[in-house]
């Protein structure tokens, strides 16, 4: 099973060059089989830029997090905060094996009935 994520373009980046080694989320994937995750750069980019697998996935309160994380968070500390606004927990998704596509896909072009997902949606298939 695979993931595709919805990443702002400013942290999409970030991942490129490596200044972002985790992907914070609010709520994760209930299924844990989940190994592959697809990078969709969220307007105005709109396209699938490449995928990463999934090393470890650590939860815990946002205050560690950051403790832990912040120097390979590729997030300020003021943005950091302000989306785990009342969180008392949060993930943090290690990006390993980053794999950047030649040519960023349309999703439209590859997955029928395409949605950009709120935060993560899950896809059967392999792009």
């Amino acid at each position: 099973m695979n993931v595709i994520l919805s990443v702002k373009p400013k942290y999409v980046k970030k991942i490129i060059t490596r200044e972002k080694q985790y992907e914070f989320r609010k709520s994760i994937f209930k299924d844990k089989n989940v190994k592959k995750v697809y990078i969709y750069s969220s307007a105005p980019e709109k396209e699938i830029i490449g995928s990463f697998d999934i090393g470890e996935v650590i939860e815990d309160h946002p205050n560690n997090l950051w403790r832990s994380l912040w120097n390979v968070s590729g997030v300020s500390k003021q943005d950091f905060f302000t989306y785990f606004t009342n969180k008392q927990k949060g993930f943090a998704i290690e990006i390993k094996k980053l794999n950047l596509f030649d040519n960023p896909i349309d999703p439209h072009e590859v997955i029928s009935d395409f949605h950009p997902p709120q935060s993560f949606s899950y896809l059967k298939q392999t792009i």
